[in-house]
This record gives C-alpha cells, sequence and structure tokens, in this order.
C-alpha cells in the first residue's frame, strides 16, 4: 500500500523532491521511448523512496564532467552525490583499478595486502598532524557508526551533540544524531542520548548576534554541554554541504577549545566535502583545526568505488578487543587502488591550488548575479561548492520553493545538471577536475536559464503578488 505524504517544507532538506507537480510535469514531457520504457520498469521494481525511484531519467553513459542519458541528451553534472572529484571514468583511476582487479580483487579480513597499508600510509601523510590511525569501510554511514562506537568506548560517555539541519548517512543510528526530519518521520524511537543544537547559518539563522558573528553558536555548544553532563562527542561537518552554511574559522576555533576543556571528542564528518571539494585535502584545513576523528567517504573511491574511512589519533588507538567496523571489505584492495590513484591525480594534476581559483571565479559571478536578480537572497561557498539561496523577498526571506524547481528543470533542459536543498537553495559542486571554460559554459547557461524563469509569467505573477 502506498502513504501519500503531503508536501511539507522539512521533507525538502536534503535534495529536490520527486513527488511534486513539477516533477510529474517534467515526467510526463518526457518523450523518448527507450526513457520511458526504463523509467518504467525502473518504478517497477524498485522500492520507491523519496528523492530516489520513481527517478528523473535514465544514464547511459558518463565521462569527464558529463553525464548521458538514453536519450544521447549530455549534462554538466554539477551534483554526482558529492563523489565525482575527478569526474567520470579517469584515465589512471581505471588503470589502477583494473590492474589491482587482476592481481588481487579481495582481500579476506584475516588478512592485510600493501595496497591497503599504502592507502592508509597515504591518507595518514594527507592529515597531517596527529591524525595517523585508520579503519576503512564501504560507505560513509558506516565510518559515523564506528566513529560514534569509538567515541563512546574512549569517553566513556554515550551522548552526544550534533546539528539541527545535519546529515550523516540514512542508518538508524546515523539519522539518531543526524537532523533532518525527511529521514526520521515515521521512523519512531532513535538512539538514546542524543542533543541537538543550532547550525552556524549567519543569513536565516535560529539566533541572531548584534555583530554578526556566528560564535555564538558555538557557546550553545557548551551550554549544553555543561547543563545535560555526560557529553563523549561532537559530530558536525566542518561545511555543511547541502545548503552550503560556511562557519568562520573563530567558530570552529571555539568549538575546538570546548571540546578540550570539557573533554568531549570532535568528530568532523567530511565525508561529502573531503579529497579536495574545499581547496584542501580536508575541509577542517581550512579552518586550522584538528579534530578527534575524522569520517571521509564518497569521492574517496573516485566516483568508481565505493570506499570510506575513519581516521583517529595514535592515543585513541585502545579499543583493540571490539571490532569497531568489522566490514566484510574492510581492506579492500580494490578501494584502496581508487583511493590511491585518487590522491595520485589531485596531486599530479594540482586540483588543490585549481580549485581555489576556481573558487574566485565562480564568487565573482555569483555575487554579480545577485546584483542583478532579486530573486537571489543570499550566495555562499567554498572551493567547488557553492548554493545559490533563492527568495521571493529579500525582506522576509521566504523560500521560493516553486521558482527553484523551475530553474532546475529548465537548466536540466539546457544541459546543467544540480540539486536543490531545504527547497530553495540551489548547490553546485562541479568536479574538480572541470576547466575554465566549462566552468564558464556551465555559470553562462546558470544565468540565462535564472533570466528565463524570471521572465515566466507564472513567477512575475507570483512576485507581484507579494509585494501588493
Amino acid at each position: 500500500m502506498n502513504k501519500v505524504m503531503p508536501d511539507k517544507a522539512h521533507l525538502r532538506s536534503e535534495g529536490d523532491l520527486n513527488t511534486t507537480k513539477a516533477r510529474q510535469d517534467w515526467q510526463h514531457k518526457q518523450q523518448h521511448q527507450q526513457t520511458k520504457t526504463l523509467l518504467k520498469r525502473d518504478a517497477d521494481v524498485f522500492l520507491h523512496q523519496a528523492m530516489s525511484t520513481p527517478c528523473l531519467n535514465s544514464l547511459a553513459s558518463a565521462e569527464g564532467i558529463y553525464i548521458t542519458d538514453s536519450s544521447g541528451h549530455s549534462y554538466m553534472d554539477f551534483h554526482g552525490n558529492n563523489v565525482h572529484q575527478l569526474g567520470y571514468g579517469h584515465p589512471v583511476l581505471i588503470e589502477k583499478v583494473t590492474k589491482q582487479i587482476s592481481q588481487l580483487p579481495f582481500s579476506p579480513r584475516r588478512f592485510t595486502n600493501e595496497t591497503a597499508i599504502e592507502c592508509a600510509e597515504k591518507l595518514s601523510e594527507i592529515c597531517g598532524g596527529e591524525l595517523n590511525r585508520v579503519l576503512f569501510a564501504p560507505g560513509g554511514t558506516s565510518v559515523i557508526g564506528m566513529a560514534l562506537k569509538l567515541a563512546r568506548y574512549i569517553s566513556g560517555n554515550y551522548k552526544v551533540v550534533s546539528l539541527w539541519d545535519s546529515f550523516h548517512g540514512a542508518s538508524l543510528d546515523a539519522i539518531s544524531v543526524g537532523g533532518e526530519a525527511c529521514f526520521r518521520e515515521g521512523m519512531g524511537p532513535l538512539m538514546a542520548g542524543v542533543e541537538r543544537i543550532p547550525p552556524p547559518v549567519t543569513y536565516r539563522g535560529a539566533l541572531t548576534s548584534p555583530d554578526g558573528s556566528d560564535l555564538h553558536y558555538a557557546d550553545y555548544l557548551e551550554y549544553v554541554i555543561e547543563k545535560e553532563g555526560g557529553i563523549g562527542a561532537f559530530i558536525a561537518e566542518a561545511v555543511r554541504n547541502t545548503d552550503v552554511q560556511v562557519p568562520s574559522k573563530a567558530y570552529w576555533k571555539r568549538i575546538r577549545e570546548i571540546c578540550d576543556k570539557h573533554n568531549v571528542l570532535l568528530i568532523i564528518d567530511d565525508i561529502p566535502n573531503g579529497m579536495g571539494r574545499s581547496g584542501h585535502w580536508f575541509t577542517h584545513q581550512a579552518f586550522d583545526i584538528e579534530p578527534d576523528i575524522l569520517c571521509i567517504g564518497k569521492g574517496l573511491g573516485g566516483g568508481l568505488v565505493p570506499m570510506a574511512a575513519m581516521i583517529t589519533k595514535d592515543k585513541y588507538n585502545t579499543a583493540t578487543h571490539i571490532s569497531l567496523g568489522h566490514y566484510t571489505h574492510e581492506k579492500s584492495p580494490i578501494g584502496c587502488a581508487a583511493a590511491l590513484a585518487t590522491i595520485q591525480i589531485i596531486e599530479q594534476e594540482q586540483l588543490l591550488s585549481q580549485v581555489k581559483l576556481h573558487s574566485l571565479y565562480i564568487e565573482q559571478r555569483l555575487l554579480k548575479l545577485k546584483e542583478n536578480h532579486p530573486l537571489i537572497g543570499d550566495i555562499r561557498g567554498i572551493g567547488l561548492l557553492w548554493a545559490v539561496e533563492l527568495v521571493t523577498d529579500r525582506n522576509t526571506k521566504t523560500r521560493a520553493f516553486d521558482q527553484a524547481e523551475a530553474l532546475l528543470y529548465e537548466c536540466l533542459a539546457q544541459g546543467l545538471s544540480f540539486k536543490i536543498s531545504q527547497g530553495n537553495v540551489i548547490q553546485l559542486s562541479p568536479p574538480l577536475i572541470i576547466s575554465h571554460t566549462q566552468l564558464q559554459n556551465a555559470l553562462d547557461l546558470f544565468e540565462q536559464a535564472l533570466k528565463n524563469i524570471t521572465q515566466d509569467s507564472h513567477y512575475e505573477e507570483c512576485h507581484e503578488q507579494h509585494h501588493k
């Protein structure tokens, strides 16, 4: 029996929905017969869930920054589920993984292998500081679970503080520490001992500050630690990926001080943003702090192999009689070969420096767009992760849900794919390998699509009614 859910705003937090009228209209316009057939077969066999099945389209191939659907239409992929730092099918990555498959495709848990050791050593090197102990797992959600278990064991406390609006994976323990209702709705009781605090948001934050800073959000953490007691860990993304919330350095410095003062372990979830998206190997490095436990994944496998890792400090190597992970693919030679190749490519192609240059260009272009389009309420970002927040009124900051969806489908029609968060935030996260010309073309397309939808009679009508 299908349970029809109302179109609630809180369900839009993680991505664009597949249950809206705009999505239905898009599907009805689909004329390519093979695509229609594949979408029906997909919908008939896969369990339906929000933001996934029923699907938007069907893909036939992917190369570089492009994905190509079954009708032959190509899209610049500014979404990629955050695995596409190297785009798709990078030849060095394919070569290294293919060679590994032919030599050692799998390593049973009781055995090690040189590829896994090299990968762990290399991760320790690029982390720097004290982060030098590694555990691998087949996905990001899994390493979040391992990090929570390790934090409990080390601290002796099972309680954890996390942020509202956060996402740390879709398993029961991960949604327990996550802050998005779209994953918790209908799930009943979750993991006990989770306290949530507001995220450091300056554009439409829950807590205001006279000077516009975000330090008071960090102070809230200390308030909760002192009032609640028994807190073992604080978990957060260094930069919120989905709607791109970028805290200040002062915020993170204060968080680190509070955690040290109260013996609370700081867990940084860098699963979506790690491996260079911020212009640094790992996002916390942009804020000059070091977590106690770092969780990475997604792009670690080069968009080819599911691969994730938990990295911590040598002094926390104390749970020797406990299986923190115990995953079948714990030291996957194929996954580690993909991760090593990914790091090698980022180094050899100097992609971290390139990301920083691209970031300056994107910021310049988007701020200019904001000047010319009242529909844009805020621009924010870091590296190759940017948000364009659409509002129907800049004073009230009313979320422009319909306009955001209209922009998505206009851009898809023109060959640019991205995702929407919170119902009105356009998230732009291109592959790190994107060229300046490709980036310029993508932003030109985005700008034209924005003009097209703001000239649309429906938008003009809504805009006029709002100001009456």
